[in-house]
């Protein structure tokens, strides 16, 4: 017989990210389990090269939704909150990480688009400004740093390697 033993704010706070973990892991699979169906069948297979993918993953999946049944029934009702401004208090103290990925985000989306040269020159730039002190030696710093690398790997992979890089639309 087990009883129930009063959970800290980090033992719930633990569990609603291995509910968060199991529910992306989730969608994950499913995607690739859908992804396996569309595998093409040749005629000398019957059951074509997308069956055993689609066991693994279907099978994952399940094991996935029983993982969240269990964890949903360990989360007590008011962990959610506490949980929510826990999460809502560790990105305002990270705030500059995160907005490093979304710069890294907006950088990597829009590179097809604008290309290599301006969408690296704008990132640099960004991250440069923000990170460093906000002198006038530090700011022509940056430029000049965006501009080497972003113009000048440009040219260097262009001329010296043959390598194009994105040139956008």
């Amino acid at each position: 017989m087990s009883q129930d033993v009063p959970r800290t704010p980090s033992q719930e706070a633990g569990e609603i990210a291995r509910l968060l973990s199991y529910v992306a892991l989730l969608a994950v699979s499913a995607g690739l389990f859908l992804e396996a169906r569309a595998m093409p069948t040749s005629r000398f297979e019957v059951l074509g090269a997308g069956a055993f993918p689609m066991l693994v993953h279907g099978c994952l999946s399940l094991l996935l939704v029983a993982s969240i049944i269990a964890s949903l029934r360990k989360i007590p009702v008011g962990a959610y909150a506490a949980f929510a401004s826990a999460t809502a208090q560790w990105v305002r103290e990270k705030r500059l990480v995160v907005f490093l990925f979304v710069c890294l985000a907006v950088y990597v989306t829009s590179m097809p688009v604008i290309g290599y040269p301006v969408a690296t020159l704008l990132f640099l730039l960004v991250l440069q400004i923000t990170l460093a002190p906000k002198t006038r030696m530090a700011i022509a710093t940056a430029l000049i740093l965006s501009l080497v690398f972003s113009f000048g790997l440009n040219w260097l992979f262009a001329e010296v390697f043959n390598v194009f890089l994105p040139r956008g639309r």
